[in-house]
């Protein structure tokens, strides 16, 4: 699966990076961005669907 961050939804809350901190991290800019394609155990289809702007996107 690929993670990617639709930077024109992200409102930079930073709910993906404090659930994820090992795959998401949110920049000075205020938008988060994916750091790493090890997933680990981070459930990314929970953390999309809570994605309050819907900006974290899943292929694949």
């Amino acid at each position: 699966m690929k993670v990617t961050i639709d930077e024109e939804a992200c409102i930079g809350c930073g709910l993906c990076a404090d659930t994820c901190p090992d795959v998401f991290e949110v920049g000075d800019d205020n938008i988060a961005c994916v750091i790493s394609e090890d997933y680990g155990d981070c459930d990314l289809e929970e953390v999309a669907e809570d994605c309050p702007g819907g900006a974290i996107i899943l292929e694949g």
